[in-house]
C-alpha cells in the first residue's frame, strides 16, 4: 500500500499542474473578456499553486523521523505548512477586495466595460475542474490523515466557490450590470477570508496541545476498562500533536498486586490502545494501588 508521504506527493503533483494550466486559461480569458472577477479568479489559482508547494514542503519536514534535538518527531511542521497557506490565502483575498473596489468605483463613473462570453465560459470550467480537485484531494487527506493537505483540498473548494461568484458576477454584467462583475469580487473575498480563518483555527488547535474530543476519551477509557486487571480509570489526559495523539493515563489495580504483575497490565493495554487508535503515537501509562485496597 502506497505510503502517507508517497499519497501526499502525487495528489499535490497532479493539483500543481492542473492549477497551473487552469490559472493561465482564466487569466487569458479574463484579460481578453475584460473581467475583472475572472481576472481575481485567476490568482486564486495562482495561489493554489504556490499553497500546494507550501503544503509539500510541510509533508516532507514533517514526516521526518525523531532525533535528538526532536525527540517528538516533526508532525507539527504540517500544522506551520497549514498556518503558512492560511496567510497566503488571506493576502489573495485581500489582494481580490482591494482589486474588486477600485472597480466598483470605475462602474460608478460609467467607465467600466462588460465582460465578454469567453469568461462566462472559463467560469464553468473552473468549477468543474476545482470541484473535482477538491473531492480528489479531500479523499486523499482523510486516508493519510494529513491536516495540511485537507487545508489544500478546501482551497480547492474555495476557489470553485469563488468561480460561482465570478460566474453569477459575470452573467449579471452580460445582462447590463456591469457593476455586478467586481462585486462578485468582493464575495469572492469574503469567501477566502472565511477559508483562510478555518484553516488558521485548525492548526492552532492542534498547535496548542488540544484534547481530543470527548467520543475518542470515551473510546480510549472503555479499551482500557476492558482488560480484566483494571479495576478504574483514574485519570485521561490526551492532546493531539499535529495529526497525532499523546495520552497519559492513570490507572487503578489491587494494591496487593506483585509490581512486575502490574507493570504487565499496564504494557498490555499500552498495546491494545496503539492497535486500536493508530493516531496514538505514545502513551504514558501509571498504575495504582487501588483505592479499595488501601
Amino acid at each position: 500500500m502506497e505510503n502517507a508521504e508517497k499519497t501526499a506527493f502525487r495528489v499535490t503533483r497532479i493539483t500543481i499542474l492542473e492549477n497551473a494550466a487552469l490559472s493561465l486559461i482564466k487569466l487569458i480569458a479574463g484579460f481578453a473578456a475584460h473581467s475583472s472577477a475572472m481576472i481575481s479568479d485567476a490568482v486564486h489559482s495562482i495561489s493554489d499553486v504556490f499553497s500546494t508547494i507550501v503544503v509539500m514542503i510541510g509533508i516532507r519536514a514533517s514526516s521526518k523521523a525523531s532525533d535528538q534535538e526532536h525527540p517528538y518527531g516533526h508532525e507539527r511542521m504540517e500544522c506551520v505548512a497549514a498556518m503558512i497557506l492560511s496567510g497566503m490565502l488571506a493576502g489573495t483575498g485581500v489582494f481580490i477586495g482591494y482589486t474588486g473596489v477600485q472597480k466598483i468605483l470605475l462602474a460608478r463613473s460609467g467607465q467600466l466595460e462588460a465582460p465578454g462570453m469567453l469568461a462566462l465560459t472559463a467560469a464553468v470550467l473552473s468549477i468543474a475542474v476545482k470541484e473535482y480537485m477538491f473531492q480528489y484531494t479531500r479523499k486523499a487527506a482523510k486516508q493519510i490523515d494529513s491536516g495540511a493537505l485537507m487545508a489544500d483540498a478546501w482551497h480547492h473548494r474555495s476557489d470553485a466557490l469563488s468561480s460561482i461568484g465570478a460566474l453569477i458576477g459575470i452573467g449579471g454584467a452580460k445582462l447590463g450590470f456591469p457593476v455586478l462583475d467586481p462585486v462578485a469580487s468582493l464575495v469572492i473575498c469574503f469567501m477566502i477570508g472565511k477559508a483562510a480563518y478555518d484553516i488558521f483555527k485548525d492548526a492552532v488547535d492542534k498547535m496548542v496541545d488540544r484534547r481530543c474530543d470527548a467520543d475518542t476519551e470515551g473510546a480510549i477509557r472503555a479499551c482500557a476498562l476492558r482488560h480484566p486487571g483494571i479495576r478504574a480509570v483514574d485519570q485521561l489526559l490526551t492532546r493531539q500533536f499535529g495529526n497525532r495523539i499523546y495520552v497519559e493515563m492513570e490507572i487503578s489495580v489491587d494494591g496487593s498486586m506483585p509490581l512486575d504483575q502490574a507493570h504487565e497490565i499496564a504494557e498490555q493495554v499500552h498495546d491494545d490502545i496503539e492497535k486500536e487508535f493508530p493516531k496514538v503515537k505514545h502513551i504514558m501509562i501509571h498504575e495504582n494501588p487501588s483505592k479499595a485496597e488501601g
